[in-house]
């Protein structure tokens, strides 16, 4: 069987936890392909709600093997805690079932204090990242001198790398920053410690992927972040540090193109985004509010890994129809239909006004984007409860002509509909 590519189709956040874990049900192998822990998924199962950040949603499938694979950058002290926390419910991520790429660049605490404070010397013209090292831990992977999971096998040369990155580190903080230093050796210690532990995990999964597709198993290829925040393609510089679309699938597991046959990309029945960069549908009033919700619901627009405020906005099918063609999308899954019950009428953005010129493609360039206004079209909204809808034909007829807007004016067919948090409320279409 090919691999399957899940991916987010706005700015991240789309609930994309939710259907990765029902696409791991029959997923011999789920890998997470890019990012960090900057990313986070939430999963209800029965009265829980468990969040994720660096492992994948093949942890509540036994049978699955978790991959976190060459593209990623993994902070151990991050992956400790969530290992723990997921043992707990029951998970079981011996490395048997957790599996490191040993080309997979580690985050270390330099890179946390690099990217906290770069934030704070921007001030004002801040990107808005998670400040978790994240872009700090690429840029090391670009100068070749990060670290390697790889070298965690290797007592002595992991103490030795490490502590390079600290001296390095250091003189950045004093010489750009005018901070204080780290301490080295409490560093070394500590994430010794951490390398110890993790070591049995590291593998070439490369070749347990390929191994595991000449035998005809399936292979689900999850994605951070969404297409919006990718570094080459995204509303650059208010992205994200790695490759969200499908290409970064091929580089961060390392396939060819032809193991990829199912692009599904996830979208909210409406838009969100956390940090800063342009946002043509957003809302700053109360129907933004109703959107984004109080924060007393688990499902409500609030991040999963910082707990920021999302930003909310009306549908934007410009950015949709974006996303689908630089991924190549084959399907949509449509998650939080039921946040728009009892709203009407509906808005779907159609096309943007610049200076009273209709623009009808994404724009590419972040100042064009700022300048950009939306068009609307309006669209019925529905009264009903839609909660315990699990058959596209019991959806009220308003709602359905809702996903016939959205397929007709992306191209693409929606095979998910999502009307609440829990795995059962996903269906197919």
């Amino acid at each position: 069987m090919p691999v399957t590519a899940l991916l987010g189709a706005q700015w991240g956040d789309e609930g994309k936890g939710h259907i990765a874990d029902r696409l791991a049900v029959q997923s011999s192998i789920v890998a997470r392909y890019n990012g960090g822990d900057n990313a986070g998924h939430s999963i209800t199962i029965g009265d829980r709600v468990v969040r994720t950040h660096l492992v994948p949603a093949g942890a509540f499938h036994p049978e699955s093997i978790c991959v976190l694979a060459a593209g990623m950058v993994i902070n151990l002290r991050s992956l400790a805690r969530e290992v723990d926390e997921l043992d707990g419910y029951g998970a079981q991520l011996t490395p048997d079932r957790l599996k490191i790429d040993q080309a997979a660049q580690l985050l270390l605490p330099g890179h946390i204090a690099l990217d906290g404070a770069g934030e704070d010397q921007l001030g004002a013209e801040a990107i808005g990242t998670t400040k978790r090292g994240i872009g700090p831990a690429y840029t090391d992977k670009m100068a070749r001198v990060g670290v390697r999971a790889g070298v965690m096998t290797d007592a002595g040369r992991f103490a030795e790398a490490v502590r390079a990155h600290v001296e390095r580190t250091n003189a950045r903080l004093a010489r750009d920053f005018n901070r204080a230093p780290l301490d080295a050796e409490a560093i070394v210690a500590e994430y010794s410690a951490l390398a110890a532990r993790f070591a049995p995990h590291v593998t070439d999964t490369m070749g347990l992927i390929h191994t595991a597709l000449e035998r005809g198993e399936h292979v689900l290829a999850e994605g951070a972040q969404g297409t919006l925040l990718d570094i080459d393609h995204g509303t650059y510089p208010y992205v994200t540090s790695s490759s969200t679309i499908t290409g970064g699938v091929l580089t961060g597991l390392g396939v060819g193109p032809k193991h990829v046959r199912r692009v599904i990309g996830v979208t909210k029945a409406f838009c969100s985004r956390v940090g800063a960069g342009p946002f043509p549908t957003e809302l700053k009033d109360e129907m933004g509010a109703r959107l984004r919700g109080t924060g007393s619901n688990p499902w409500d627009e609030f991040g999963s890994t910082t707990g920021r405020p999302r930003r909310t906005g009306w549908l934007d099918l410009v950015a949709l129809k974006y996303a689908a063609r630089v991924n190549g999308l084959t399907e949509l899954v449509l998650t939080k239909l039921d946040i728009l019950t009892g709203i009407s009428p509906l808005r779907v953005c159609i096309a943007y006004s610049n200076c009273d010129s209709p623009v009808t493609n994404f724009p590419s360039d972040v100042s064009e984007l700022n300048q950009c206004a939306p068009i609307y079209s309006e669209l019925s909204g529905w009264e009903e409860d839609i909660t315990g809808v699990r058959r596209i034909d019991d959806l009220p007829l308003a709602a359905r002509v809702y996903l016939l807007q959205i397929e007709t004016f992306t191209g693409v067919k929606i095979s998910h509909v999502s009307v609440g948090p829990e795995r059962s409320q996903i269906f197919e279409v």
